[in-house]
């Protein structure tokens, strides 16, 4: 004979008591309400002139990209931004070479605001501006918005990497071009994102320094997705995006091997044409490209400017990091200014020759 089931009144269910031998559960996640991407658009707004402007940029990037014009995209700045005021030094020293030179390229400054992790370490400006190791990601939201305002009125395009979907819904209409890194490249989440983002993107090689996960990301995000996301007052939504066609390939090397020979160069512009895709080329000239010497980023930009030369019209830009005194420092209380606290960079004048001799 089956045995009825017991029947328990709801509070009779909700305090059963637990073996005396369990241990407590783990806290869980805390939350901490933030400011709409609409409510800090319209607390720190972007002007009409400035939206004019950006809009010209990426314009212009399209056009380098596209083949339709001839200068080289150079994307130039510190590896992540720690401290505003130097990074508004080093724009305004940026943005005075750039007229200089605009004739023969187009310079956009690095703007990164967050920096990937393999494993744990500062996330950047943007979540811990105050590098305390606790979090902040309401100052880190409005001085990263008001910083990226203040170096667009000295007439730079700015670019910075996508790490947090939800981050672009609070910047993107300040950025001119895009980087996906090579870890978050093969993530469908970054792709969908890409897909439904107005700027050029960049999508890096995998970690070991293939290019097949690039590939994959372009096809994925020239398409549209439906994707989960949040609408700018903060309500859940289902975005949809349009697809993204002015996506190309970085080359940034991985775990231990270089890409930006002549043949590996090679290499990737068939790759790229077998699969349908752009087969326009970034080169990175930091990163595992120069095996995290920032020395050697002259030589490698050089090299490449000359494969450019020899007739491989694929290579479109090159990417240096940069900032205003050359190398890296471990953050803490005493810091130089204008030093990276993350990847070493080339100095300020090292960057003004090699952009000059380019």
């Amino acid at each position: 004979m089956n045995m009825p089931l017991e029947v328990r009144t709801t509070q009779e269910a909700n305090t059963v008591e637990a073996p005396a031998d369990q241990q407590p559960e783990t806290p869980g996640p805390v939350a901490t309400p933030l400011p709409t991407p609409a409510t800090l658009r319209q607390e720190i707004p972007l002007p009409d002139y400035l939206v004019t402007q950006i809009r010209r940029h990426r314009d212009e990037i399209r056009a380098i990209l596209n083949g339709d014009d001839d200068r080289l995209l150079m994307v130039v700045g510190p590896c992540s931004i720690h401290d505003e005021v130097a990074a508004l030094e080093y724009g305004e020293k940026l943005s005075a070479l750039a007229d200089e030179v605009s004739d023969r390229m187009l310079i956009v400054m690095r703007a990164y605001l967050e920096k990937p992790r393999t494993t744990v370490g500062w996330k950047g400006l943007l979540y811990d501006p105050e590098r305390t190791g606790e979090g902040n990601l309401g100052e880190g939201l409005l001085r990263s918005r008001r910083l990226l305002v203040n170096l667009a009125h000295l007439g730079l395009p700015l670019a910075t990497e996508a790490l947090s979907p939800l981050a672009m819904d609070y910047l993107d209409d300040l950025v001119s071009w895009t980087a996906i890194g090579a870890r978050t490249t093969e993530s469908q989440i970054h792709r969908e994102l890409v897909s439904g983002l107005p700027m050029p993107t960049g999508f890096k090689n995998g970690t070991d320094g293939s290019v097949g996960v690039a590939v994959n990301a372009m096809k994925s995000a020239a398409h549209g997705h439906h994707r989960l996301g949040f609408d700018g007052h903060g309500q859940p939504a289902m975005i949809t995006t349009p697809g993204n066609p002015d996506t190309h390939l970085v080359l940034r090397g991985g775990r231990g091997i270089t890409n930006f020979d002549a043949d590996s160069v090679t290499a990737a512009v068939e790759a790229l044409s077998g699969a349908g895709v752009s087969t326009s080329v970034m080169v990175d000239c930091s990163h595992d490209n120069a095996c995290k010497q920032a020395e050697r980023q002259p030589d490698i930009a050089r090299e490449v400017i000359g494969q450019r030369r020899a007739g491989n019209a694929a290579i479109k830009g090159l990417m240096i990091e940069s900032f205003l005194q050359q190398g890296r420092q471990d953050d803490g209380e005493e810091l130089s200014y204008g030093l990276s606290i993350t990847d070493p960079c080339l100095g300020w004048d090292d960057t003004e020759a090699l952009l000059r001799s380019l």
